[in-house]
């Protein structure tokens, strides 16, 4: 019975519940695979493993430092495994494999937040462009010759229902990406933070300056951002 009342709800919202009901399915799998992602990466931390590590590394003891990074799927220690594994004569080399890796890193923990952010705008413009055909349906059996009140009302409706569909979605959207976006910048500053520790213990206080990362390919803006 539910399903009927819903497939009939749909329907009366007009042809733009079609791209409305598209927006609706993307939304429910990228936030539900953004949120299996996270929890997912949340039991792979091990902020003892990353302590151990970085005290090596202070009493200038680098190969036991990579050897307790090796096999780590903590996204800072990975990191820190990768830029260790460059490490060579040039100073250089170091800061750039870890800025890689930690661009590697956000680019992973930043997937689909284009998508996201897509939806939050799109799915009210959605909505929008219902309301307006619905009425537009309606003032024109208002202007013909005879006022079928059921024809009005059904313009009125399609524009009600796309409009809070549209609206629903974006709010269901904003929220997560909100939420997910706090997530990738918390992660973008522990990853700074450790290349920052890493560069200055193995560099020998050379610099003093945070290592900035960013995703690779951020300017193309791609879904993968």
């Amino acid at each position: 019975m539910f399903a009927n009342i819903a497939v009939q709800f749909f329907l009366q919202g007009g042809p733009v519940m079609w791209p409305i009901l598209i927006c609706a399915l993307v939304a429910v799998a990228v936030v539900g695979e953004r949120t299996f992602w996270w929890l997912r990466e949340k039991s792979k931390r091990e902020p003892q493993r990353l302590e151990q590590i970085l005290a090596a590394l202070e009493n200038s003891d680098v190969p036991a430092a990579a050897k307790l990074s090796e096999g780590s799927e903590d996204p800072v220690i990975r990191m820190i495994s990768r830029g260790l594994s460059h490490l060579g004569h040039a100073h250089a080399s170091l800061i750039g494999a870890l800025q890689l890796a930690a661009g590697i890193e956000l680019k992973r923990a930043g997937r689909f937040l284009v998508v996201m952010d897509t939806l939050v705008t799109l799915a009210p413009l959605l909505g929008l462009l219902g309301t307006v055909t619905g009425l537009m349906r309606a003032f024109l059996k208002i202007g013909g010759t005879e006022l079928a009140v059921t024809e009005v009302t059904g313009g009125i409706g399609e524009a009600l229902i796309a409009t809070a569909c549209g609206l629903g979605i974006a709010i269901f959207s904003l929220i997560p990406f909100n939420y997910f976006s706090s997530k990738v910048t918390q992660l973008q500053f522990e990853l700074e933070t450790a290349a920052t520790n890493v560069e200055v213990m193995v560099g020998g206080g050379k610099g003093g300056e945070s290592i900035s990362v960013r995703p690779p390919t951020q300017s193309h803006q791609s879904p993968g951002h």
